[in-house]
């Protein structure tokens, strides 16, 4: 059968022989051309220790390819980083630098807040 338990849905007991359970589709998002994307790139200090983030939010498109550009902007900026909840957080403050990177790559970008 090879699906996971965990995604059936609205069943505990069948007794027929040819049942099969209904499971949750796993949907992914089709990732749109670079061109048809806007890109927010911000500063953030919120829950970091004082410490600033370089934050990228309005991605659309599937995780993996989320991961691949925030794997690309921490490669350039020569620092750490990760991607969760949508956004790609990168360790620094390369708001500039990330923008600039986005733009070269085809990207809508919008910088938020100031400095």
């Amino acid at each position: 059968m090879g699906k996971n338990k965990k995604n059936r849905v609205n069943v505990v007991y069948s007794t027929n022989p040819d049942f099969d359970f209904d499971h949750e589709e796993q949907f992914e998002e089709e990732t749109l051309d670079p061109e048809d994307q806007l890109l927010y790139v911000s500063i953030d200090r919120k829950q970091r220790g004082g410490k600033e983030v370089t934050l990228v939010e309005g991605f659309v498109g599937s995780e993996d390819d989320l991961k691949d550009l925030g794997k690309y902007l921490k490669s350039k900026c020569g620092v750490g980083g990760t991607v969760k909840d949508g956004n790609i957080i990168v360790q620094g403050k390369f708001k500039d630098k990330v923008a600039q990177l986005l733009e070269e790559k085809g990207y809508k970008v919008k910088k938020k807040g100031g400095n």
